[in-house]
């Protein structure tokens, strides 16, 4: 029998489970069991079982009561049943032979429709075929009549007549060139095209050839009428890149190895920003025409304009970079840091000024995906400069640390060279003469490596006093007063910087810790009806959170005093707990809120006769698992912080906060 027509008793809304489901053909009876139990526990699933088991027993006799009398009657009404069968089964067989024979006719016929419509289709083909065989041919010697005629009037060459006339029989021997190169593709392996292709490759060479000089003419001649057409047509025949290259090698090219001499530039003392300031002359002086026909001008007329070209990045740009690399080496050497400094502030300037003359954002992007862009700023070896510069600081700087104790020079706000030095260094770096954007993340690290250097300096000051004394007194020096008061003065300068210090590093552990205290807030999601165990564990994120403060206590244990660490323990927990009071306050009101709402529900249908929603036999909900499971994170955060050596009624916010949970979990345990 077929299942898709059977229709099963209707069950009762409450149900766990879709009544269609027994009669999927595919319906298994693991995956019907792991499906409900996503919604509800096992109990209510058979609960609902037995319920409509007994719905389908009491529809399965209704039905048999119904329609009794047939199942009794039905022997006796089929008597004679089999001869009147017998005399159907003679007209049956001649009806299916007749039937047979129709089949095969009908298939004999198809079959022969569908040769001649594979012929037909054949054919269609192979006109098509000479069709664009016939098309190539006469665009061929329509370009060949075209220039035959050019070249048998008066003037023997394209050239030597009207440009602008040049120009538009171009555009009209493009236009029939791009047809022709389309219908050539189109019939790729034909052997009348490998005839025809020479002749193909001649139109080609004389078209380029045309083309170049008529753009040599009108840029000869500021003709924009001829400038245009040219573009136009290489456009056409889709050779804008030659175009730009064209442009590269006869109108720009000269130009930069003119203006990039490196005598010149190290002949006069500003000589590289003259040179740079020619490199930008050469775009209004000798690009304006190209710029205004291709849309790259403001003063560009946009329905006379010829899209698809940026000369200043595809022919100006490359150019400026080779001459540079080739014609100018010495620019990159990073030998001498300030003469580097100096070369790379302007070229970088350059770059700015270069990327203003672009017309449109659009072509400065296109300028800075460039290869030619991204080979300039390689050839700077910036890593080299910085190393220089590095070791001229940590040199002067360790001479200064390690060296007899001296007397600032005279002027200085510092007492000791040492201080004055480190002072220096630190000014230098951020300095106009050193300080590079590109090297700003190298920088500030030395200026860390600085103040570390510095801060060590200053804690063996007493030590070093102790040390050089009997020194002094060895040659007769008495002033110790001096002296002392003077690393006295250093110390208190430095030491002033500590608070600060310690805010900043107790904001920093406090918002890491925090990062993962916040993940108390998917703690419903993890137990909202996923039917999951009672929780007996604190969460990882627990664990997660106070990974910071255990690498600050076995990190930085030998470099820092027990009671500077301590005092940074607590001052981040107090902040993190804070937050952490607010989160799982937060919640534990959601939690409650839903919880009430839920309880509002059940009493509105307590009229209904239903099953329970809730959890059956007694178990824990998931409310208070979630109650649970926040008591366990805060107990074990708790126990954690007594084992850092601290106590949690010193820690803001942690007694209110375990005050809070253990309400919570008394609620949930009385449950």
């Amino acid at each position: 029998m077929d299942r898709s027509r059977m229709n099963l008793p209707k069950g009762p809304d409450t149900l766990c489970f879709d009544k269609d489901e027994f009669m999927k053909e595919d319906f298994d009876v693991d995956h019907f069991v792991s499906d409900c139990r996503k919604r509800v526990q096992l109990e209510e699933l058979r609960g609902d079982l037995e319920l409509y088991y007994k719905l389908l027993k009491t529809a399965m006799v209704e039905l048999i009561n119904k329609d009794y009398a047939d199942f009794v009657n039905l022997s006796t009404n089929l008597v004679g049943m089999d001869k009147a069968l017998n005399q159907l089964s003679v007209p049956l067989g001649q009806l299916r032979e007749e039937v047979l024979s129709l089949r095969s006719s009908v298939s004999e016929g198809i079959q022969a429709v569908d040769e001649r419509m594979c012929k037909q289709e054949d054919i269609r083909k192979k006109k098509m075929c000479v069709l664009r065989l016939i098309q190539v041919i006469r665009s061929v010697e329509k370009i060949e009549k075209i220039l035959n005629s050019q070249n048998s009037k008066e003037t023997s060459t394209l050239e030597a007549s009207s440009p602008l006339w040049t120009g538009q029989i171009l555009e009209r021997i493009a236009t029939e060139f791009n047809q022709l190169q389309f219908h050539a593709v189109q019939s790729k392996g034909m052997p009348l095209l490998d005839k025809v292709r020479p002749r193909i490759a001649g139109i080609t060479a004389m078209l380029q050839q045309s083309l170049e000089g008529l753009l040599l003419e009108g840029l000869r001649t500021s003709n924009v009428d001829i400038i245009r057409h040219c573009l136009r047509t290489y456009a056409t025949i889709d050779k804008t890149r030659d175009a730009e290259a064209l442009v590269g090698q006869v109108l720009v090219k000269p130009y930069m190895d003119e203006v990039i001499v490196e005598q010149i530039v190290e002949s006069h003392p500003n000589g590289l920003q003259i040179m740079y300031n020619k490199l930008l002359e050469f775009v209004p002086h000798h690009c304006r025409l190209l710029r205004e026909v291709t849309g790259g001008a403001i003063s560009s007329e946009k329905g006379n304009t010829v899209p698809g070209y940026d000369f200043l990045v595809n022919s100006v740009w490359p150019e400026i970079v080779r001459g540079l690399e080739e014609k100018l080496p010495s620019l990159f050497n990073p030998g001498n840091p300030d003469a580097f400094h100096e070369k790379y502030t302007i070229s970088m300037d350059f770059v700015r000024a270069f990327e203003r003359q672009c017309g449109s954002q659009a072509s400065v992007r296109r300028l800075r995906a460039h290869p030619a862009y991204h080979s300039f700023n390689n050839k700077w070896n910036l890593p080299v400069y910085f190393q220089i510069r590095f070791r001229e600081i940590a040199g002067s700087l360790e001479a200064a640390l390690t060296d007899v104790l001296e007397d600032a020079p005279a002027g200085s706000s510092f007492c000791l060279l040492a201080s004055h030095r480190t002072w220096s260094s630190l000014q230098k770096c951020w300095s106009d003469e050193m300080f590079l954007p590109a090297l700003a993340h190298r920088l500030w690290r030395l200026t860390l490596q600085i103040l570390a250097r510095y801060s060590m300096f200053v804690s063996e000051l007493p030590e070093l006093l102790e040390t050089i004394k009997p020194k002094l007194e060895m040659i007769g020096f008495k002033n110790f007063s001096s002296i002392s008061a003077a690393l006295e003065d250093s110390q208190t300068s430095l030491s002033a910087c500590v608070p600060a210090l310690s805010n900043r590093i107790i904001q920093d552990l406090s918002e890491s810790c925090f990062s993962y205290l916040k993940s108390a807030l998917e703690v419903p999601r993890l137990y909202r009806r996923t039917n999951k165990e009672v929780p007996t564990t604190a969460s990882s994120y627990v664990d997660s959170a106070l990974k910071p403060f255990y690498q600050l206590q076995s990190g930085h244990k030998d470099k820092l005093k027990q009671a500077i660490i301590q005092q940074w323990l607590e001052g981040a927990l107090s902040e993190s707990t804070h937050k952490y009071y607010e989160t799982v306050s937060d919640v534990l009101s959601s939690v409650r809120k839903m919880e009430e709402s839920l309880k509002r529900l059940k009493q509105a249908r307590k009229s209904t006769p239903t099953n329970p929603v809730g959890p059956s036999g007694g178990g824990m909900s998931d409310d208070d698992k979630i109650r649970l499971q926040l008591a366990l994170d805060v107990e074990y955060l708790g126990e954690q912080i007594q084992k850092m050596g601290l106590a949690t009624k010193d820690i803001k916010s942690f007694p209110a906060l375990a005050e809070l949970v253990a309400a919570a979990k008394d609620q949930a345990t009385a449950e």
